[in-house]
């Protein structure tokens, strides 16, 4: 498989929705995990990233602007241990939940499928890294509809382990834009990983639509120690 620029997927996709990047910095000794929003209306761009315990949430950034807080609000980072979880809606919780019972990702995402929100039934993406002693493994899953079909719900999950140095995979909830929004397909794009943390966020934030982004979220953890660096950038100040 060809490894992609995320500047060149993300400058040529006006509206890639929502994203989730995890891989590994090219020195090998951290994992990175980076999460972004867009949005076309105004409740949707009326929100902020702010820091919740080890994870993040979403919040709107003029209260009395907020028309509909359902599918906007929500907690996409949460930790568990060792694990780092991260997802577009409130399936952070489900797996959360379903994993401190002793599910597998896979397992805990069951009971949940793509987003109520015809017609465009925006495909569930989550991603889940388990750093431990030095090793590193993550898996990403979208839960779609079948080819806009909402009476059937399309499962995937996608499992790395190892990951290489300077590599990393991209998911995001659209193909383009459009209405309705066409969900992702294939497997999670192989993509280079580069820089420091800020460099890496830079890079990011620069490549995405300058209409539509709101926020972005980037952690880089330690892979022997476990401790992380995390950057918030808000188009909302």
């Amino acid at each position: 498989m060809e490894i992609k620029k995320l500047e060149t997927e993300l400058q040529s996709n006006a509206y890639p929705g929502r994203g989730i990047v995890i891989g590994k910095t090219p020195d090998g000794k951290k994992g990175v995990a980076a999460y972004f929003i867009m949005g076309r209306s105004e409740n949707s761009r009326n929100r902020i990233f702010v820091e919740e315990g080890e994870g993040i949430r979403t919040q709107a950034f003029d209260p009395s602007k907020m028309t509909d807080p359902s599918l906007i609000i929500y907690a996409p980072v949460r930790v568990l241990g060792n694990k780092t979880i991260i997802t577009n809606g409130d399936q952070t919780d489900t797996i959360y939940e379903g994993m401190d019972k002793q599910l597998t990702f896979e397992q805990s995402l069951r009971s949940r499928e793509f987003e109520p929100d015809a017609p465009n039934y925006t495909p569930r993406i989550s991603g889940i890294m388990h750093i431990e002693g030095g090793s590193y493994n993550y898996a990403m899953s979208i839960l779609k509809s079948n080819n806009g079909d909402p009476a059937a719900c399309n499962r995937y999950t996608f499992a790395y382990q190892n990951p290489i140095a300077g590599e990393g995979h991209f998911i995001h909830t659209y193909m383009q834009d459009g209405n309705p929004l066409p969900s992702f397909e294939g497997e999670p794009k192989l993509v280079e990983i580069q820089g420091n943390i800020d460099e890496f966020t830079d890079l990011l934030w620069k490549s995405l639509n300058e209409e539509n982004k709101v926020s972005l979220f980037v952690r880089y953890i330690d892979l022997d120690s476990g401790e992380w660096e995390t950057r918030i950038v808000n188009k909302n100040q």
